[in-house]
């Protein structure tokens, strides 16, 4: 059983400390997303992980073993690189079995595990060329294959599509996800794309700053965010944060306008607070997610319209902020005009300013 199991994982570089004592438990044959900005720590953690980086305290754990002083080749993990790392005088073929090579293996087990690879990840017409005659799309699945042959506890990507475009990342998304299914091998995934983490994994891991900022489902992260900082990240577009002050059982926004709170919000009277909400919950009457029952009906001004298709961005002036709005099935909207939107009351979310934490039950 591949469970991993990180114990007040910290890494220092002389007095700097870049990851702060974390504590991390993923499950065999699950799919962990390590997502947050540049600079939070995530690479480094995935680094420790796969034994590039020493840590500094704590203890890392896969299976029933202790790895903190093993050397990479003997965690029995696999890792992909965002350069793919493959050697360009190789073939594909010889690329996906230069591991092994080098393992001693015999001749005819490379070759079922080369064919193998192959076959799951749809190479078998480029088993002949060389990374420069591949596409971006074609040398990252090379980089998957020769992860795959090791058979490996632990699968480990760092940032693998970050150097593909918008659509080739799509496609790989859904080559990764099948890969997952088809394996049964647990996956540690790194990225800065949120859109990729909440696709990808069965459990999200938000980090900020060398912290843990909140574990959850992709469905737990996007609905029920701990503090602002994971509300404002999880999210495309990102949620709507406006500065706001408690009277009464209402939130007044720095413009003056009312919004009833929600019912078993922990808040006192006069306290600043944070009030979220997020685009699809704000939309021109009739063409809301939700319906428009129950919701508040606020008029604005339509300051920029991004027509997507299916649905329209709208950009408009609330509590002294530019906030966006989410038109389904749209119709042709103009720069200044004036709209009704509905804010869906039962979908707000409040946090409290001083600390940033959910003050919702």
């Amino acid at each position: 059983m591949a469970q991993v199991r990180l114990e007040k994982v910290s890494k220092s570089y002389g007095k700097l400390e870049t990851v702060h004592g974390i504590d991390l438990e993923i499950a065999h044959n699950e799919f962990v997303v390590l997502v947050g900005p540049s600079g939070c720590g995530k690479s480094t953690t995935l680094r420790m992980i796969a034994g590039l980086e020493e840590i500094t305290g704590g203890t890392i754990s896969i299976g029933d073993r202790v790895v903190n002083d093993l050397p990479p080749r003997a965690r029995n993990i696999s890792m992909v690189f965002q350069s793919y790392a493959l050697y360009p005088h190789m073939t594909v073929r010889d690329n996906l079995g230069f591991g092994l090579k080098i393992a001693n293996m015999p001749e005819t087990e490379i070759k079922t595990r080369v064919d193998e690879a192959a076959e799951i990840l749809g190479l078998g017409p480029y088993m002949d060329r060389l990374p420069a005659n591949l596409s971006g799309g074609q040398r990252q699945r090379v980089a998957m294959g020769r992860a795959i042959v090791r058979n490996p506890d632990v699968f480990l990507f760092d940032e693998p599509l970050s150097n593909l475009d918008a659509k080739l990342r799509g496609q790989m998304r859904v080559e990764i996800k099948k890969l997952h299914q088809r394996v049964q091998t647990t996956v540690i995934y790194v990225t800065h794309d949120q859109v990729e983490a909440m696709t990808l994994a069965d459990r999200i891991v938000i980090m900020r700053d060398g912290n843990i900022e909140q574990i959850g489902t992709p469905s737990e992260v996007f609905e029920h965010p701990v503090n602002v900082f994971v509300a404002g990240f999880i999210g495309s577009p990102p949620m709507n944060l406006l500065d706001a002050s408690v009277t009464g059982d209402k939130a007044v926004l720095d413009d003056g306008v009312e919004v009833p709170l929600p019912a078993g919000c922990n808040v006192r009277e006069g306290q600043q607070i944070v009030l979220g909400f997020r685009p699809e919950s704000f939309a021109p009457k009739g063409h809301s997610l939700h319906g428009d029952a129950g919701a508040l009906t606020l008029r604005r001004v339509v300051a920029i319209a991004e027509p997507l298709g299916t649905e329209t961005i709208l950009y408009v002036s609330l509590g002294g902020m530019d906030v966006q709005g989410k038109m389904l099935n749209p119709r042709v909207v103009h720069p200044g005009e004036e709209l009704d939107f509905t804010l869906d009351l039962t979908r707000l979310h409040v946090f409290d300013k001083a600390f940033g934490r959910s003050v919702r039950a």
